[in-house]
């Protein structure tokens, strides 16, 4: 772990990978050190921002602390996602997988996925923890234009559009969930640390 000032209101914590960034976000929003107000994972770094009267050398202390506690990755809340598994690449990520279409939608249903880090957008979770088969490469070329609640693979992660925007993930199926609401508190429903379950709807 390395630990490394940000301005004078933030930490970037570096770790070895998704396990260790997922293990120490979970102890970290269990037992938030003083003075953090805000811990954002990604998928190698934690970010911490921290208050003005907070002192940036304890909260380092406190967060060695947790890690070297070797913390366990926090189970959060479940949510299911229907899925119409109509997309657009998904006749190819069979042919890339060998699994065929029916088997990446089975595949794709059937393991429990994880939120490890939100990015790229607006309530855009990267998911990980499904079947290793499924780890398909972007398309070559971006789409100018992914509609809303568009699922898709790309590397090891699956993925849900949270509104219209490019991409270059491979399209396997759309959602009616709503996973971006400004309205809602929080607006986005795939926080990381959140598990998720893929289900079929005709």
């Amino acid at each position: 772990m390395r630990l490394l000032r940000c301005g004078d209101a933030g930490l970037l914590v570096e770790l070895g990978g998704l396990a260790e960034v997922h293990a120490l976000y979970g102890e970290i929003t269990r037992n938030p050190p003083h003075g953090v107000s805000d811990v954002v994972p990604a998928m190698r770094t934690i970010l911490l921002r921290v208050e003005p009267d907070a002192s940036l050398d304890a909260v380092a202390r406190a967060v060695r602390a947790l890690e070297a506690a070797h913390p366990e990755p926090a189970q959060g809340d479940l949510v299911e996602i229907p899925v119409v598994y109509d997309g657009a690449d998904l006749v190819e990520v069979g042919e890339l997988t060998g699994l065929g279409a029916r088997g990446v939608v089975e595949a794709h249903g059937a393991t429990e996925w994880r939120v490890a880090f939100c990015g790229f957008a607006p309530g855009f979770g990267y998911l990980v923890g499904g079947d290793p088969r499924l780890q398909v490469p972007r398309r070559p070329e971006s789409r100018v234009s992914v509609p809303a609640g568009a699922v898709a693979l790309a590397g090891e992660f699956t993925g849900v559009y949270p509104r219209a925007s490019p991409g270059g993930w491979q399209l396997i199926g759309h959602t009616e969930q709503v996973v971006w609401d400004p309205a809602r508190n929080p607006p986005a429903l795939l926080l990381p640390g959140v598990r998720v379950r893929f289900t079929e709807v005709a």
